[in-house]
């Protein structure tokens, strides 16, 4: 018996099975929840991987009430949070939960506070933007979190250098409030990316859960138009005729407005969704399809975590995602109910260059130039990211962003206080060559994640075998579920199933790899013929096992350490 049974006379799990029945009223957890959710009490790191709906809020929302402190969740969007504290159960014995963020008024705000000083409070809700406020760390640090939960996790890896550079700073923000237990949470993240996850959180040997990938229930489907003009008709027209409710993703915020003002002419309750809407406006769009008042939303891809709802029956694509890993995080959001549900990704072949024009944005050689020299230069105490942006004289954002290529360079370090410090002996002109070689890095690695989406518009093979190997899961020969399938099994495939490499392989998936000109990579998945590779420096790479056949020297298995 542990010292806890022996202290407590309940075992972890039982603990944990009578505060889900007793607070939320969930007679059964699943088995990988409360595997996760013993790591928690434990005070281990953590990252868990689990498909959309399938309970991963609860891996902290339980474990908290066994905790002595409050839990702090990092979570990207209001709406989001919104949600995640209408979900939890009210009244007097209701856990009770704030979000601290730019909505509150300054007596709310306070309010807030002094229920988190008091111990009223056992979750704190915050966007990573506020981990960055001084302010708000020194609040959080007095109180010393029992857990630092990062939700959408792959944002860490994904997304932070462009969209939301302070997921990058998350690990720092963890250490500044004692270093609690770090639990790291997503839908989405291949091998690599959960690599990456652990890595920028700074997590300590952490313990790993990952479920299966597939949604069984979901149709993939990919249609290719040759115009724009086509293109808008028939997303119109699909979305006017599918079973509601659903979601359309656009590109654009002048996109969303018009595909939605279009199925609203046609009689429809839909509504445009984006970041350029006023906050009141996108909580009045995201509370009514919550209700059941609205037919359609018509969604800018970033804005979509704001989304959750577990009937929604479609999730169209008027345009090429970003990447696979955006692409698998907004068809999550269609059948959680379990029933079927449908995908479709309607694309152009120009989409590419859109897709590629959005990955290739980052901060300027001069921004970056004079953010090194400004910490170099900083007479008395070393200044923190708003001294810089002052200093600076442009938006915080850029400022984060070259802080943290500076960081990666190895020209600039954070220490506990948030001040940024430079490293003895880098000149700035050779910190900014070295950031500047890192964001060409990115931008290689995001290009090719665009490729990697259009390749999965364009192939030939089961979409699902394809979706899958991408996050380095081996699924079945052929999914019947996809539109590929079908028109296979249409042409008379006489019930011949395609092959699939067995694990022996040359490859096998997960194996690392040196390539004679692309270096270092991790092979994500055989599929027939080919192999899915992602190189650390070119980023994503199909290549033909034809054209490696009698080629060892080109693509070569190597152990971890590198070694052949």
């Amino acid at each position: 018996m542990t010292d806890e049974a022996q202290h407590t006379g309940r075992g972890p799990t039982r603990r944990l099975r009578e505060t889900a029945a007793e607070v939320f009223g969930w007679d059964e957890l699943r088995p990988e929840q409360l595997t996760a959710m013993r790591w928690v009490l434990e005070g281990r790191d953590a990252l868990v991987v689990m498909p959309t709906g399938s309970g991963k809020s609860a891996v902290y929302q339980v474990p908290a009430l066994l905790l002595p402190r409050p839990v702090v969740v990092v979570s990207p969007l209001l709406a989001l949070q919104r949600d995640q504290i209408a979900g939890l159960p009210g009244g007097d014995g209701g856990p009770g939960a704030v979000a601290v963020n730019s909505d509150l008024t300054a007596a709310e705000a306070d309010a807030a506070w002094e229920a988190v000083g008091e111990g009223a409070v056992r979750y704190v809700y915050l966007s990573p933007e506020q981990l960055a406020n001084e302010q708000v760390v020194g609040r959080l640090a007095e109180v010393r979190p029992s857990l630092f939960v990062v939700d959408e996790a792959q944002c860490v890896s994904s997304w932070g250098h462009d969209f939301r550079p302070d997921y990058l700073r998350l690990g720092q923000a963890a250490r500044r409030l004692g270093r609690p237990p770090v639990l790291a949470l997503t839908a989405t993240a291949a091998p690599p990316v959960r690599q990456d996850i652990v890595e920028r959180l700074d997590m300590d040997r952490p313990r790993r859960l990952v479920t299966g990938f597939d949604r069984p229930n979901i149709r993939l489907e990919a249609c290719r138009h040759l115009d724009d003009t086509e293109r808008r008709r028939v997303v119109v027209e699909a979305a006017a005729a599918a079973a509601k409710p659903g979601i359309v993703y656009a590109a654009t915020r002048k996109d969303s407005e018009s595909y939605a003002a279009e199925l609203a002419s046609l009689g429809f309750a839909a509504e445009a969704y984006h970041a350029g809407m006023r906050a009141a406006e996108r909580r009045r769009v995201h509370e009514a399809f919550l209700a059941g008042g609205t037919d359609v939303v018509v969604a800018t891809s970033a804005f979509g975590m704001g989304i959750d709802k577990e009937d929604v029956r479609f999730v169209l694509h008027a345009s090429l995602p970003g990447s696979l890993d955006a692409y698998y995080q907004e068809i999550g959001r269609c059948g959680r109910d379990g029933r079927p549900a449908l995908a479709v990704l309607h694309y152009r072949a120009e989409d590419t260059g859109m897709q590629a024009y959005f990955s290739s944005r980052t901060v300027r050689p001069e921004t970056v130039d004079a953010v090194a020299r400004t910490v170099r230069d900083s007479s008395g105490d070393p200044p923190d990211l708003d001294e810089l942006r002052r200093d600076v004289g442009t938006s915080r954002t850029r400022v984060t962003t070259a802080v943290n290529l500076l960081e990666e360079a190895g020209a600039v370090v954070t220490d506990a206080s948030g001040a940024i410090r430079p490293v003895p002996g880098m000149k700035p002109s050779s910190a900014v060559r070295r950031a500047a070689d890192g964001a060409e890095a990115h931008k290689r690695m995001d290009r090719s994640r665009v490729d990697m989406a259009r390749a999965y518009a364009e192939a030939t093979g089961c979409r699902r075998r394809f979706l899958l190997g991408y996050f380095g899961e081996r699924s079945e020969p052929a999914c019947g579920n996809c539109d590929v399938c079908d028109e296979r099994e249409a042409g008379g495939g006489d019930g011949v199933v395609e092959e699939v490499p067995s694990d022996g392989g040359p490859y096998p998936a997960g194996a690392p790899v040196r390539h004679a000109e692309w270096g270092r990579g991790t092979v994500l998945s055989e599929d027939g013929d080919r192999i899915t590779v992602l190189f650390d420096e070119v980023g994503y790479r199909t290549l033909s096992l034809d054209a490696l056949a009698g080629r060892e020297q080109l693509l070569r298995v190597v152990s971890e350490s590198g070694e052949e």
